[in-house]
């Protein structure tokens, strides 16, 4: 475990107004939340989720709110009122997911996209960005009533699709790099976090890859279309799909057991029906590896299998690699710089290390690109057990994963996010949270 000292404050009084500010602002963050929980929306559709984020910055009076950055990006720049070089980036993303809502609450997402590619789709928030957009909203509001405090300047950085655009659309963090989100002022610090099923308030946070390398896969398979009471007379790829699929869940021991990998499919499309074999079938699916160098040796074998698995069916195969992303990687000076900042939060014994994950968040490119961390905020009635992993507390609404239709979050803890956020871009912008 990464040893540091106990929390070194540059200023009580700064830590104790932020904290005070962020009590007051709890039940805003509390409603915005429930807002954006009941009015999700899908990668790089997130329209409305941007114009309430824009007019709630604008009230705050900053000096900027810049949006319709990468689709419906929005990036609020704080200048505080002391002279100061650093520029902390504080990061929320706003999309939700084509997953039904079963968390059981009285703001619970009645939302069906129609027109979205693909769909109708279901949609809701459940991996919890309407929790990060509702807390650094609540952040933005803290940082702004004490700017006259602040030696440098915060940009408050609302990013869509996060979990991946339409696949034939630009979209997400490395798209609002290459907008020109950062050209000025370029942040010298990105700082985000994600809420997890870990217990309520807890904070974890883990020195190398939190989240894996991430790529989407394609796989079309196409054969020869053909009545189906006749298979003979044409060449059925649905079979090469099912042999393809039992393959898959070999791989993984084709690479070494010591670096985590997984490759998952989580869609198949096919062209026929009851009675038709149709000409093409279609698989849609992650390739996810803890370490980046080993991606290329999971597509290799990946690829290998695709091919021969459609020549043993006599079909023709193509597979296509999209929307890279790499591993959120926290490095051990950033980390220990910043657990100060944590503890002093959450207190130290709710700040733990954390497992790596085989999940991805493109907040990589923004860490990779200017510094800094990302870290994971506990929302569920859990406790740890002795190997640091959740379990359900006795009585409570139990440990849901991410992405599930039933997953929550607990909104009394909504304020620590906040907390999180100020106190990190303060920590960072008075020189307290700096790699040495």
């Amino acid at each position: 475990m990464t040893q540091v000292p106990d929390p070194r404050p540059a200023d009580e009084d700064a830590y104790a107004a932020l904290d005070r500010a962020a009590a007051e602002v709890a039940g805003r963050v509390v409603a915005w939340r429930r807002h954006l929980h009941a009015h999700p929306e899908l990668p790089n559709r997130e329209a409305g989720t941007a114009r309430l984020v824009a007019e709630e910055l604008r009230a705050l009076g900053l000096d900027e709110v810049r949006t319709g950055i990468a689709g419906h990006g929005v990036v609020g720049v704080l200048r505080g009122g002391l002279p100061g070089e650093r520029v902390a980036a504080l990061r929320a993303d706003m999309d939700a997911l084509p997953v039904r809502d079963l968390c059981g609450a009285e703001f619970a997402s009645a939302v069906v996209d129609a027109d979205y590619p693909g769909g109708p789709f279901p949609v809701s928030h459940a991996c919890g960005h309407d929790c990060h957009t509702a807390m650094l909203l609540g952040a933005a509001t803290v940082l702004a009533g004490l700017r006259e405090r602040l030696p440098g300047t915060v940009l408050f950085v609302f990013q869509p699709a996060e979990e991946g655009p339409p696949v034939d659309e630009e979209g997400g963090a490395r798209a609002m790099l290459a907008a020109g989100a950062f050209a000025g002022p370029v942040p010298t610090m990105a700082f985000g976090m994600h809420i997890t099923p870990h217990p309520k308030g807890y904070v974890g946070y883990r020195v190398g890859n939190q989240y894996a390398a991430s790529c989407l896969v394609r796989i079309v398979l196409t054969g020869h279309q053909v009545h189906g009471s006749t298979p003979w007379k044409g060449v059925d790829p649905m079979p090469a799909a099912g042999a393809l699929l039992t393959g898959i869940g070999q791989l993984y021991r084709q690479v070494s057991a010591f670096d985590p990998v997984t490759v998952t499919i989580g869609h198949v499309e096919d062209v026929g029906r009851f009675n038709v074999i149709g000409e093409t079938v279609t698989l849609w699916g992650t390739v996810r590896c803890i370490e980046e160098a080993g991606m290329g040796e999971v597509r290799k074998r990946l690829s290998t299998l695709v091919e021969h698995t459609a020549l043993a069916y006599n079909c023709t195969a193509e597979t296509a690699y999209l929307q890279e992303v790499p591993p959120v990687h926290n490095s051990a000076e950033w980390v220990a710089a910043a657990l100060p900042s944590l503890r002093r939060v959450a207190g130290r014994e709710r700040v733990v290390e954390s497992s790596p994950t085989l999940g991805y968040d493109d907040v990589s490119e923004f860490v990779k690109a200017f510094g800094g961390l990302y870290v994971m905020l506990g929302v569920q009635d859990a406790e740890l057990d002795a190997a640091g992993h959740p379990q359900p507390t006795p009585g409570g609404r139990g440990v849901v994963q991410n992405h599930h239709p039933g997953f929550y979050a607990d909104d009394d803890t909504l304020v620590t996010g906040v907390r999180l956020h100020a106190q990190v871009a303060l920590d960072h912008l008075t020189g307290a949270l700096l790699p040495e």
